[in-house]
């Protein structure tokens, strides 16, 4: 998959461009069903498939105190995205010259510099300034621009919306399972591995120590099941998120003990995909009990089915 991070290098060099477009924060079944309907426009077409989206959401600029918190990070969404088939990413930075343009002169942008065949985005997607250009506009002004547009209908599951905002709210309440359910796959927290202070190793569970940042959705505190991808491969392990009371650790982190993995991966970046939960988080009386539950949080996760 091809990444394009400024304006500047958008070209009309791809053939028959299918273009799909949103923020795609998590890239839940609802943004995947828009990403595959488009994908699927350009298989028919023989065309390029190609998402338009933002490194940044628009409210860091418009309202930063309105920003959401991200579901995931950078990396981890332009996994998705090449997982699914996309062919061109356009992930350029929210401006606040961006936020300026009105609703057609982003379409002109999209003329000049896509050229797209077909235009595809959800039913809640807004463009230009103030939000002001929609799914009508899109539909009534596309011939103008000279390709056609589709707004995918609302996707449910169960009978209720999927939107990132649900998410959110699922992730700070700790559903775990409904949270999964909607994203359609396990919720994922990608960091890169920083410095601890090395007590894991002392007790034989070693952990790869996390920061989580202030503007990333998170699970409550807790010991989880996880699935963790490291340098490609994946293993099963066992994560806790909190301030580790027992040592009184001041800043909330995720610490992430990977079973049958021994390599120095300081600097590097893992991606931690939450299974279930294990427990609450506790504060026990000594070393010993510490070790005595690490080692009942690992027999339990041994026994249980890891996807």
């Amino acid at each position: 998959m091809q990444i394009i991070k400024k304006i500047t290098g958008l070209t009309k060099k791809y053939p028959r461009p299918v273009v799909a477009l949103g923020m795609f924060d998590g890239v839940h079944l609802g943004h995947a069903s828009v990403i595959n309907h488009a994908i699927d426009i350009a298989k028919k077409i023989d065309g390029t498939a190609l998402v338009f989206t933002f490194s940044n959401h628009p409210l860091t600029i418009i309202a930063p105190d309105d920003a959401p918190l991200m579901i995931g990070s950078k990396n981890l969404r332009r996994e998705i995205f090449a997982d699914l088939g996309v062919d061109v990413l356009i992930e350029i930075p929210f401006t606040k010259d961006f936020s300026k343009k009105s609703p057609e002169e982003f379409l002109e942008l999209l003329q000049e510099k896509i050229a797209p065949a077909y235009v595809v985005t959800g039913p809640n997607y807004t463009f230009g300034r103030f939000g002001r250009g929609n799914g009508r506009l899109l539909l009534r002004e596309a011939e103008n621009y000279g390709f056609k547009a589709e707004v995918c209908q609302t996707f449910t599951v169960e009978r209720k919306i999927v939107s990132s905002t649900r998410i959110r709210a699922l992730i700070a309440a700790g559903d775990l399972i409904s949270a999964n359910q909607l994203l359609g796959r396990n919720f994922t927290y990608a960091g890169e591995v920083v410095n601890g202070d090395k007590r894991g190793r002392k007790i034989g569970f070693p952990t790869a120590n996390l920061e989580i940042a202030d503007h990333r959705a998170m699970l409550p505190n807790g010991a989880y099941i996880v699935r963790v991808k490291v340098r490609g491969k994946f293993f099963n392990g066992i994560a806790n998120i909190g301030n580790n009371p027992t040592f009184k650790v001041a800043r909330r982190r995720l610490e992430v003990f990977i079973d049958n993995f021994s390599e120095n991966i300081y600097g590097e970046e893992i991606f931690v995909s939450f299974v279930s939960k294990l427990r609450d988080e506790k504060i026990f009386a000594s070393v010993e009990e510490l070790k005595a539950q690490l080692n009942e949080d690992l027999r339990i996760m041994k026994n249980a089915t890891v996807n």
